[in-house]
């Protein structure tokens, strides 16, 4: 379902993106016109070297058939307050599949086994709505309104926080 990515699925990330440019471009900054291979690849650079630092965990999600279907992590890591930002997307022709809500499932339960973190935050735009389903599926709790808290399209937007929080051990 999940799994670390490797320099080898860069065409794979860029086929993904390129897909779905159109339905994940308002939302997330980095998806631009001129996004290229060599964009994809960097990226895996850098999620690999989060993942040796410890300061980020990104996760390619896999299809059924073990074909890369989006992304899942978790980024901007506070550690002294011990949350950090939890993101995903799915391209265009693996979506309304569950693939998105139980790759959030199957990334919280890692980092919280696998990290000291107690919280992880979801911050979708409100008119994201989809963002705000897939949340809400995976369990998490809408916690706020944020005014102008996400850029979109260049502009500040409204988002929706969402949480999922460590379950106390007994």
């Amino acid at each position: 379902m999940i799994r670390a990515f490797t320099e080898e699925d860069a065409d794979a990330l860029y086929e993904a993106v390129r897909e779905s440019y159109a339905e994940i471009s308002p939302w997330m900054v980095w998806c631009t016109p001129d996004y290229a291979r060599e964009h994809a690849l960097s990226w895996i650079r850098a999620s690999i070297a989060g993942h040796a630092a410890r300061t980020s965990f990104e996760f390619a999600v896999l299809d059924e058939q073990g074909t890369i279907a989006g992304v899942c992590g978790v980024n901007h890591l506070n550690l002294v307050d011990r949350f950090a930002n939890l993101g995903y997307w799915i391209r265009t022709s693996r979506t309304r599949r569950g693939l998105a809500p139980a790759a959030v499932r199957a990334v919280a339960e890692w980092t919280f086994a696998h990290t000291e973190l107690n919280r992880l935050e979801i911050v979708a735009a409100v008119e994201n709505v989809k963002s705000q389903r897939v949340a809400e599926k995976a369990g998490a709790t809408r916690e706020a309104t944020l005014r102008q808290r996400m850029m979109v399209s260049g502009l500040p937007s409204d988002a929706v926080m969402y949480s999922l929080v460590r379950l106390p051990s007994l």
